[in-house]
């Protein structure tokens, strides 16, 4: 077996993680990188080792792991692409959206000629990922099925809706068993229910996103409502960026609990301003028996929420002076409708910016919380005045004693373990925690690394 680790090796974001086998290719996760210039600049190649693939298996619909499946399906990928039905059903929301942004940058560039390249073209169009979505095949998790002659089984874990580790064996007996994390939630999830043991490993490729971290003690929801109602005493309102698919639906559930409680006013405007999110709001009352929240709760998220389709309706509500709270995505304030927003709001002190989970290195949302009095939107410095705040305890991920619980559910050490899909001060941190308190055989594999094992 060989497995190539060509992305989230060094950072984060871009999952993808080939496994050759048995004479079989297949690449676990295709995700988009994102955050640092550096590590952006990656989608834009297509790596040798991807030429060639027998299928596709995806973790989870988040676009770090998903993202770059267009543009696989660009450079030639016509194979199988294999994910929970959850899945199948929130990439058809995520793909669709991310060309369009994708689309829509180029344009922009080219209109206001900011761009470096001489006509800005889009990393993949909508055409491309209908082609990709047309591949889709869903797998039910919990049944093994045979995948380019291995057998894949799909387990959950909690973090986003469909989202599940990755268990793939080799062909004869007893076969070699390698497991991929993924992204694992957490024990005590607003929507989602805690991960699902897995009880076998030959070789682990194991998540450390918070892997240098435990989430804070800290009521996240009573401090949101102090946050809303200090901002709506003085006149203000309060921006979310959030992701669309898992975040905004948390956000949603959070805010109609405070209204109901009377810790928010509750005739406060609530506005959903994301197609996308919408659209994830309708999937998540869809597959309300995924989730830990009860049917009836899920069936009034929306309630007296405003919706927020067009694009008209976006750019009359960011010139809006009554208080709200507006979630928009994209989370990090990387593109997309919230942008409008926080040009319009991060110049006055009277209004809230609040982010409701983990930023990457390098994003808009890293830097504003770093506290940087001046950030680039559409080209132009966009001055900080309002205030900034960070509410971690709503992040989906599982921190590091959470990571460790659930990898101390196998029943032995793996042979190797590898720790992927972190900075590397956090992927650094659990591979010592791992050594330390597991004594398991265990290290950081480097970008573009292949391990023959």
């Amino acid at each position: 077996m060989k497995i190539h680790f060509l992305g989230a090796a060094d950072g984060v974001t871009g999952s993808r993680h080939l496994v050759e086998s048995a004479g079989s290719r297949i690449l676990l996760d295709c995700g988009l990188f994102q955050g640092w210039k550096l590590h952006r600049e990656r989608n834009w190649s297509m790596p040798d080792a991807l030429r060639e693939l027998d299928a596709v298996v995806l973790s989870h619909a988040h676009l770090d792991h998903s993202g770059w499946l267009p543009a696989l399906v660009k450079h030639g990928y016509r194979g199988p692409i294999h994910a929970s039905p959850a899945t199948c059903a929130l990439l058809k929301v995520l793909l669709l959206d991310s060309a369009h942004l994708q689309e829509e940058d180029a344009r922009r560039a080219n209109r206001y000629g900011y761009s470096r390249h001489v006509k800005a073209l889009p990393l993949y169009t909508r055409a491309d990922a209908q082609r990709a979505l047309s591949l889709l095949v869903p797998q039910q998790p919990g049944r093994a099925v045979t995948v380019a002659r291995h057998t894949l089984t799909l387990t959950p874990v909690g973090h986003l809706l469909g989202a599940c580790a990755l268990t793939l064996q080799t062909p004869g007996r007893p076969g070699t068993r390698l497991v991929f994390s993924g992204d694992v939630g957490r024990q005590h999830d607003l929507l989602m229910p805690p991960p699902e043991p897995i009880s076998r490993a030959d070789v682990m490729l194991v998540e450390s996103t918070y892997g240098n971290r435990l989430h804070p003690a800290e009521d996240g929801v009573g401090r949101l409502a102090d946050i809303v109602q200090r901002t709506v005493q003085r006149g203000g309102s309060v921006l979310m960026p959030s992701f669309a698919v898992g975040r905004a639906q948390a956000l949603l559930l959070v805010l109609q609990r405070l209204k109901r409680s009377g810790a928010i006013p509750t005739e406060l405007p609530i506005f959903l301003d994301s197609p996308m999110a919408i659209e994830a709001t309708a999937l998540y009352r869809q597959h309300a028996k995924l989730l830990r929240v009860p049917a009836r709760e899920m069936r009034g998220l929306a309630d007296g929420v405003r919706m927020v389709t067009t694009a008209q309706q976006s750019m009359r509500l960011a010139g809006a002076h009554y208080p709200a709270v507006i979630i928009s995505a994209s989370g990090m304030a990387t593109g997309g409708r919230v942008l409008h927003h926080l040009k319009a709001m991060a110049p006055q002190a009277r209004h809230s910016l609040v982010f409701a989970g983990f930023q990457v290195g390098g994003s808009r949302g890293a830097r504003l919380l770093a506290g940087e009095r001046e950030v680039k939107v559409h080209g132009e410095l966009v001055p900080v005045r309002a205030e900034v705040h960070q509410l971690e305890g709503f992040s989906g991920h599982a921190d590091q004693a959470e990571l460790l619980d659930w990898l101390r559910h196998l029943r032995q050490p793996p042979a190797q373990t590898f720790v992927v899909h972190g900075e590397p001060d956090a992927a650094d941190t659990l591979r010592a925690h791992i050594q330390t308190h597991l004594g398991w055989r265990v290290r950081v594999p480097a970008f573009s690394e292949v391990v023959e094992l």
